[in-house]
């Protein structure tokens, strides 16, 4: 259960897809003064060096944000146009590293804390042994701290307590590793729970595109969660490559219950860019799709 760590796909395309969709959500739900709760039911460590230790190994982040950044900085010179949701994304990152040399990559935490207002609450949930001490180290550095909450606990067991908070308005990203595919039941389970003590809540799903039958039937599993509750949903995906056989993982998927009207005006501009940014091969391609309750 604890092989996982978060760091091995820092900077990946699923990492661009996951943040650059969350961080829109923030960004509309924001619009309102009132208090958000926004909570992170896998956080990780919050914030990984790309130069050393777990991401070095992986290297991820060479097919994800620096494939991307020399993408952008290509376009810049021939005057292409670059999606806004792009461009915010790529500053957010860029915010955490001192020069124009990317050397740390921010989780959704640190993301995530940094969008925080005065008003605002986050919620922090991690269980791996190693990566909760590191978290709450990262975390205590960040001016925001006090408005962050750190749990060494189940999230899928204590999500439901935390809903719905005090404003009513939240905000919740379930991305767990689905190392155990017993995780596929239990976000189910959390969802469903979650949807009945505040079904206006705004659920962000992240999951990956594998050869296993759990992912393949997720989509399809969030949807009848959805129209049971009468939701709106929003479902993209994104694949950087085909190629059969290869282990490492190629495409993964957000799903967005109850998503503001606006993202997918966001999501279609930025995809396809993404799309050839990222696409290793012909195989590179990106699904959206949305439903109006």
């Amino acid at each position: 259960m604890f092989s996982y760590r978060h760091a091995f796909h820092a900077g990946s395309h699923a990492d661009i897809l996951k943040h650059l969709t969350l961080l829109h959500l923030v960004e509309y739900l924001q619009e309102k003064p009132g208090a958000l709760t926004i909570v992170d039911t896998h956080a990780g460590a919050g914030i990984y060096n790309l130069e050393d230790g777990f991401a070095k190994v992986s290297n991820e982040a060479e097919g994800g944000i620096f494939r991307l950044q020399k993408y952008i900085e290509s376009s810049t010179k021939s005057d292409a146009p670059l999606a806004e949701s792009i461009k915010k994304y790529l500053e957010c990152i860029q915010a955490e590293n001192a020069d124009a040399n990317l050397s740390v990559y921010p989780g959704s935490p640190f993301i995530l804390a940094r969008l925080l207002r005065p008003q605002d609450r986050l919620k922090l949930f991690e269980l791996h042994p190693k990566e909760i001490d590191i978290l709450r180290h990262n975390i205590q550095q960040l001016p925001e701290a006090k408005q962050i909450d750190v749990y060494a606990e189940d999230s899928f067991a204590r999500l439901k307590g935390l809903l719905p908070p005090p404003s009513r308005r939240g905000l919740v990203l379930i991305d767990p590793s689905y190392e155990d595919k017993q995780d596929y039941r239990y976000l189910e389970t959390a969802l469903e729970e979650a949807l009945q003590r505040f079904a206006t809540g705004c659920y962000a799903v992240w999951y990956p595109i594998i050869s296993r039958r759990e992912s393949s039937a997720l989509p399809d599993r969030m949807k009848k969660i959805a129209a049971a509750d009468h939701r709106s949903w929003l479902h993209t995906e994104l694949r950087v490559e085909n190629a059969p056989g290869e282990r490492r993982l190629q495409a993964s998927g957000m799903f967005v219950i109850n998503p503001p009207w606006t993202l997918e005006k966001h999501l279609s501009e930025a995809l396809p860019i993404l799309v050839k940014a990222l696409g290793l091969n012909d195989g590179a391609k990106f699904l959206l799709k949305s439903f109006e309750a």
